[in-house]
This record gives structure tokens, sequence and C-alpha cells, in this order.
């Protein structure tokens, strides 16, 4: 017997081993998934692999400075030919018997100290026979993404209903940003459901609870957030306050194509799983990666605008002398402990990871339930569940 239900999807969703399998199945090797940015992927010979679903695809930059993407397996005995990321790459080579494959996916020969070419049974094959499986690969909004099938629809079809809700940011005019050298990119695995990380997000509910000495800056009440297909979009204005010095207040220098009547965060979800913040100073990629029914590694890329360290350094100046930003900046929820309190580090992140890995544990309790749902706040919770549920079952899934 099913336990009670959570919203539209069973307790089972968020702990199960079958369900994470039927996810990996039925969704994510069914749909676009998030791989990384253009800008890792420049010349030819340049690769990146991720894992979608059940597949791992690679994206490789061609001599002819096409991109394209192969599933990452040699066609020989199925040995991952590439490592996660690599440059200048000459050709695909298989480390376990040194098959090789041009950066157009064709086998180009096999080890020289076996020249007789392989056969199937008593028939000969064709080189062609063995070339790499393809996959699909395309750009949106300056971030990779991939498709196992190598005719997949297109990814404008796909995303094309919520690109007129996206911030007005152009990806490829910003620079990277990270703040510790060593690790270009935010890592953080959490120990929830991918699902749960996901309804955080969306959940405009708990921004002026959870969030109300982080956040504050934004005012929640004029929110503006719906669907479009199975993609959720968002934006919420500056509070007035904040608006009116946040040239001196903000962090960052502004992103110039943010007009100041929209001023302030858009925070869409792709589905099934990347979410993209772009607020008034910055450009975020949000990736959940389902590693099991409770862990998901969470991996965040930022992009600021392209100007020179001392254009850094004088806003930031500004910033912190700036009484606004020292009235909104952020400010715990909780007095306590910086080193064993989420709630007292003033770091909304921390206070999300804190909530997602507090409800993972309350699942497990034959008391769990879900009580009444905030109708306007929460209602993108369910919906969230509703188009999960759908997309699988029209795949195939049998729940």
């Amino acid at each position: 017997m099913s336990k009670p239900m959570m919203h539209a999807l069973p307790v089972e969703a968020y702990t199960s081993k079958k369900w994470f399998d039927l996810e990996q199945k039925y969704l994510f090797s069914t749909t676009w998934q998030f791989a990384g940015l253009v800008e890792d992927v420049i010349n030819p010979g340049d690769y990146i692999s991720v894992q979608a679903g059940l597949n791992n695809i690679f994206i490789v930059k061609g001599r002819d400075n096409r991109l394209r993407a192969f599933h990452n397996m040699c066609r020989h005995r199925g040995t991952q030919l590439l490592r996660a990321v690599g440059k200048g790459q000459k050709a695909i080579t298989c480390p376990y018997h040194d098959w090789t494959y041009d950066l157009e996916g064709k086998l180009m020969s096999v080890p020289k100290k076996n020249e007789e070419f392989p056969q199937l049974g008593d028939k000969p094959l064709h080189k062609c026979d063995l070339n790499l499986h393809e996959a699909s690969v395309d750009i949106f909004k300056g971030m990779l993404f991939v498709h196992p099938d190598k005719d997949a629809p297109s990814i404008m079809e796909f995303f094309g209903e919520v690109e007129p809700h996206l911030g007005p940011h152009v990806p490829e005019e910003l620079i990277e940003y990270s703040e510790n050298e060593n690790e270009p990119f935010y890592t953080k695995e959490i120990n929830a459901n991918w699902k749960i990380i996901v309804e955080n997000y969306i959940d405009h509910y708990h921004l002026a609870h959870l969030h109300e000495g982080t956040l504050n800056m934004y005012d929640h009440a004029k929110a503006e957030f719906g669907w479009a297909g199975p993609h959720y979009h968002f934006w919420e204005p500056l509070v007035p306050e904040y608006m009116n010095d946040v040239k001196n207040a903000s962090q960052f220098p502004l992103i110039k194509r943010m007009p100041m009547d929209k001023m302030g965060p858009y925070v869409p979800w792709l589905f099934p799983n990347i979410g993209i913040t772009e607020s008034e100073n910055a450009w975020n990629t949000f990736h959940a990666i389902p590693l099991a029914p409770d862990r998901t590694l969470v991996v965040i890329r930022s992009k600021t605008e392209n100007l020179s360290e001392w254009e850094y350094t004088k806003q930031y100046t500004k910033s912190m002398m700036s009484k606004v930003w020292q009235h909104y900046g952020n400010k715990p929820k909780y007095d306590g402990d910086l080193e064993t309190d989420p709630m007292a580090t003033g770091d909304f992140m921390a206070e999300d990871i804190y909530a997602c890995e507090q409800q993972q544990k309350s699942l497990s309790s034959p008391m769990f339930s879900v009580g009444a749902r905030a109708e306007r706040g929460e209602y993108a919770v369910q919906r969230f569940q509703e188009e999960v549920k759908k997309w699988m079952e029209k795949h195939g899934a049998k729940l």
C-alpha cells in the first residue's frame, strides 16, 4: 500500500530506488539535459561530457568548428572514451584497446598490432558500421544542452514557450565569476531528493519566511510567476528603498542590459532539472544532478559583467558603505554558532539546504503528511510534480 500522497506524487517518489531508476530512464533520458556553457568548447578538439539519464554523452567541436554530440562509449566493448573535460583533442582513442575515431565520430583505425579488421561471426564489418552512436547538441541562452536521440525534437520546441519570460541578460557577453580560483564552480552535495530541491527553488511561499533576513531586498508580495509548457518562470521587483539606491547598494556592477523598470531577479526553472538566476548584477545556472533517491549534487556557475577588477573593487566598496545595503544586507534568521547552525550564517543557500535536508529526513516518519497548501505561494510545487508524472507516463513509465 502506498504511503500518504505528497501532493501529486507519493512519498516513494522521493525515497525509493525504484522511482529513482524510473526517472533516469523515462525523464532524464528523454529530455534536453544541461551540459555546460558555450565557452567550454571553443576550439576544435575541445570537449565536455555529461551524464544524461542512462546515457553518458560528450560534446566535441570538430575541425569544421561544428559542435557534435556522441554517446561516450567505444563501439568495440563499450568502454568510456573520454573523461569529463578536455582541450585540443586530435582524435578520440579508446583507452582499452586503442580503437580510434575522428572528431566527426567515424572509426579511423584499430590497433596496428591487429591488422585483420574485426568480424561479426562470419560477416565482415565495414568501418562505417562501427562509427560512434550520435546524440543531439544545441544551444539555448548561451548554454549547451544534449539529448540522447540523434533526431531529438528542436530545442526551441522544448524551451520556446518560456523564452519570452526570461531575463534580458545575454550570457555570452558576461564573464564567469568565482570566489575561489581552485574551485571555479560552486558544488554542494545535498542529502535530499532532487525534486525537493526543485520544489524549494520554485516555492514562492518560503521567501518571506525562511529568507526574511537574507532576501529582504526583494518585494515578494509583487512577484509575478507562472508556467509555460513544463517550465516555470518567476520575476519580482526590488523593494523601493533598495531600488532607489541600487547603483550604490549592489555588491557587483549592474547588468547593463537590465532595464530599470524591470530591475529584480528572474528565477525560472527549466524542466526538468536546471534553474537560472538572472538578477540585477549576475547570471547563474543552478544544476540539480540526482545521485541517489536521497542525494543530489548542485552545481552553480555564475557570470557577471565583463569589467576590470578595479570596477568590481570600486562597486564592492560603495556597497559596503551604503546605508541601504547595511540595512538590507544578509542577516541571519536566528542568532547562533556560525560553524554549526545554518540559520545563523546569513547565507540563503545554507538556509535552503537545511530546510531541504530536514524535509528529506521527515519522509521516513510514519507520522509524515502534507498539511494545508498556500493557494498562490505553493501552487507551483504541485504543478511541478504533475509535470514530472505526466512526462514519465508519456514516455512509457508505469507509475
